[in-house]
């Protein structure tokens, strides 16, 4: 069985790579969302994209640099 996180993680992955059009593997591991050229508009489309997908609010406070930092909170979100 697949472990939570990782099937997760897989999934916002795919997510952000279809809909900026980056490979998965240069999205994957502790690069920046901002260290594959992508900006701040670029940034809120994955965020919204997020929050549709998973029906979820990430709040203006919450720091998005990777897509480590979506799948925490993400996990956060629906632990509570």
């Amino acid at each position: 069985m697949a472990d939570p996180r990782t099937t997760l993680y897989s999934e916002v992955l795919n997510l952000v790579s279809r809909l900026k059009t980056i490979a998965p593997h240069k999205l994957s591991g502790p690069k920046g969302l901002w260290e594959n050229g992508l900006d701040i508009v670029d940034v809120v489309d994955i965020i919204l994209a997020v929050e549709k997908r998973y029906n979820v609010v990430i709040p203006d406070e919450v720091p998005v640099y990777s897509i480590d930092d979506l799948v925490n909170y993400l996990q956060l979100s629906t632990a509570r």
